[in-house]
């Protein structure tokens, strides 16, 4: 019994929820069916996905909690809540549109320290920018190991 206690430990470290939690949406469900309509005006290509890189790492401090890997393994003590999204993981990029993140950035996920960012931080524009970047981590391009 202790082995499946400790496997069940290991597989849930931070940034690394389970397959389950990965699948729920943060978007509430009232609002999720809109965020779904929203796409990126922005086309995914090496100029953009670096804009959103810079984005990223600098003014949208994204980097501190998502980490510099995009695997939710930030510097930040005390986080409370659910963990940061691990944006390598494959099966969290195929579950969530690029609308949901929109609505995220621009709303805040709810029951996380995760707050909004538009028009405080970032603007629209930016916003759709950093979604591109972190697209590029389930993708696992350059941009994103760099």
């Amino acid at each position: 019994m202790p082995f499946i206690f400790v496997a069940g430990i290991l597989g849930s470290g931070p940034g690394h929820a389970t397959d389950q939690e990965v699948l729920k949406p943060r978007v509430p469900s009232a609002q999720i069916q809109e965020a779904k309509t929203w796409t990126n005006p922005f086309p995914s290509n090496p100029e953009n996905i670096e804009k959103g890189k810079r984005i990223f790492h600098g003014k949208a401090f994204c980097v501190t909690c998502h980490g510099p890997e995009g695997k939710g393994l930030g510097n930040i003590p005390g986080l409370r809540g659910k963990l940061p999204r691990n944006f390598t993981d494959k099966t969290w990029q195929a579950a969530r549109t690029d609308g949901e993140l929109f609505w995220i950035l621009k709303n805040g996920s709810p029951g996380t320290d995760m707050a909004s960012f538009i028009p405080l931080v970032l603007t629209e524009e930016e916003a759709w920018f950093v979604i591109l970047y972190v697209r590029s981590f389930g993708n696992g391009t350059e941009s994103a190991k760099e």
